[in-house]
């Protein structure tokens, strides 16, 4: 695990440089595209790798020992923690869903080898403080893995753009999102030459298809419709998220730096059990801790945003 012996700023350089063929090809021109709506320098280090179970699974086993352990604020697919037989230490959010520092401090030993954050969060749908994060990456020596699958809908700045400040960072995104591309899987993970390179090691060959390649790339060349996209729902968000709050049945709408926004309701379990035999599917977080009472509900269209204010009117 020499590369997380931070000592020096990594020179930091295109992954797929070297890479023969239609896939290097791929790798290159997505790098270029991919990386110019959150002004991500064509000098940094850039894998495109399917979509973020087999992201984590390789990150996972870039630290993999058997006594390994993982901090985590978020972790999407509790899957990937059985195959690699990983240990966690689970640090809670504060009530306001940010990052407890002293409590990340005091959860950390000499096993720790990641500190797993997700932010935008899922599904509290706020950012974390920047300012928590980089006193993470301050004073924390292994990997912080930033999942940051919702950046396009925040008002912070990526990440991806202090990869040269620290070492130790993992940036992950998607193009799930924003871009539409659900079906494609398809993942972006930034980080310094040496932690990419142990990646590529262990990563499976060609497991990116021709299909997955060409239609990515396609929708690559239209960045301005997808940002056109995004400042949409954008404004549909805080239009919806306006109409809830005066809805008897709102106990709360929570900030929201996401495409979805997590609401508190009366009798959440209920409502969303009705919602879903109408043919209106939201999601059921109330189980979730610190999100008792709460439904994650999407941001649609502004018509499916106003089917389900009448909706929710009408059986609340």
């Amino acid at each position: 695990m020499d590369f997380l012996k931070v000592g020096k700023i990594y020179e930091i350089s295109c992954f797929a440089k070297s890479v023969p063929n239609t896939t290097g090809r791929f790798k290159l021109w997505c790098h270029d595209k991919a990386g110019e709506p959150n002004g991500i320098s064509k000098d940094t280090n850039f894998k495109v790798p399917p979509e973020n179970g087999e992201r984590i699974k390789v990150v996972f086993k870039a630290v993999y020992n058997r006594n390994i352990r993982l901090h985590l604020q978020y972790l999407p697919g509790d899957g990937k923690i059985e195959v690699n037989d990983v240990q966690i230490k689970e640090v809670n959010l504060t009530r306001e869903f940010q990052l407890d520092i002293e409590a990340i401090e005091n959860a950390i030993d000499e096993n720790t080898k990641m500190i797993f954050l997700c932010s935008p969060n899922n599904p509290t749908a706020n950012s974390l403080y920047h300012e928590d994060i980089e006193t993470i990456l301050n004073n924390y020596f292994g990997l912080v893995v930033i999942d940051e699958a919702y950046i396009n809908f925040s008002r912070q700045k990526s990440f991806s753009v202090q990869l040269s400040e620290y070492p130790n960072l993992v940036v992950m995104q998607t193009l799930s999102k924003a871009w539409g591309l659900a079906a494609l899987r398809i993942g972006i993970t930034l980080a310094s030459e040496e932690i990419i390179a142990v990646m590529n090691k262990i990563k499976p060959p060609y497991n990116i298809g021709q299909a997955s390649q060409e239609l990515t790339l396609r929708a690559l060349e239209e960045v301005g419709q997808v940002n056109e996209m995004i400042g949409e729902i954008i404004k549909e968000r805080e239009v919806l998220a306006s109409a809830l709050v005066n809805l008897s049945s709102i106990e709360k709408v929570y900030p929201s730096d996401a495409n979805f926004l997590l609401v508190k309701m009366k009798d959440a379990i209920i409502v969303y059990k009705k919602l879903l035999a109408m043919g209106i599917v939201v999601r059921d977080r109330s189980k979730v801790e610190l999100c008792e009472g709460c439904l994650r509900i999407t941001v649609g269209t502004k018509e499916e945003n106003q089917t389900l204010l009448y909706t929710l009117a009408a059986i609340t």
